[in-house]
């Protein structure tokens, strides 16, 4: 029993950290998402969950979130992100305040490139503080082991992946 007890506590200590490189270019482009962690801005989304990054400069990077309601109806976020200032290349900040708000600290919000294969056809993205987390393909649905074996890097990172919902693509 005690190891059971161990096991949570060891997990919850576990350091978040982002990959040591990212190929902002090849990063660039569409990514569906496959599940993520709940949060209150999608609240509305039920399914067809899409980011679409678009590179302007080496400083800023064009972000198109998309979703369906249930409804139907397709929502839309449009934002920005760029490099932290930290210099390291897959720790990133966005923001989908409006521009004139972006010298505002407190609108920006990290977005860590936690996990990526070599093709850069699947990534995880979360944030340090565990409460963010996003799973993302270049296709709409993956095999389950690979889901399982990504599940299982981000569940080392601390990561309470039984709390992740799976997105649905049509």
């Amino acid at each position: 029993m005690g190891l059971s007890l161990a096991v949570p506590i060891a997990t919850q200590a576990a350091q978040v950290k982002s990959i040591d490189q990212l190929d902002i270019n090849q990063y660039m482009g569409s990514w569906y998402e496959i599940a993520k962690l709940s949060n209150w801005f999608q609240r509305n989304c039920a399914q067809n969950t899409k980011a679409t990054y678009k590179l302007i400069n080496p400083a800023e990077i064009q972000v198109l979130n998309q979703c369906q309601a249930a409804n139907g109806e397709m929502i839309q976020a449009l934002g920005m992100a760029r490099p932290r200032a930290n210099g390291l290349p897959a720790q990133l900040e966005v923001r989908f305040a409006p521009s004139w708000l972006g010298w505002l600290p407190l609108v920006w919000g990290d977005y860590w490139v936690l996990d990526l294969d070599p093709q850069y056809q699947l990534a995880a993205v979360g944030d340090p503080s565990k409460k963010y987390l996003w799973i993302l393909s270049r296709t709409p649905q993956i095999s389950e082991t690979s889901y399982k074996a990504l599940t299982q890097r981000l569940l080392l990172m601390g990561f309470d992946v039984s709390r992740l919902e799976k997105t649905t693509q049509n």
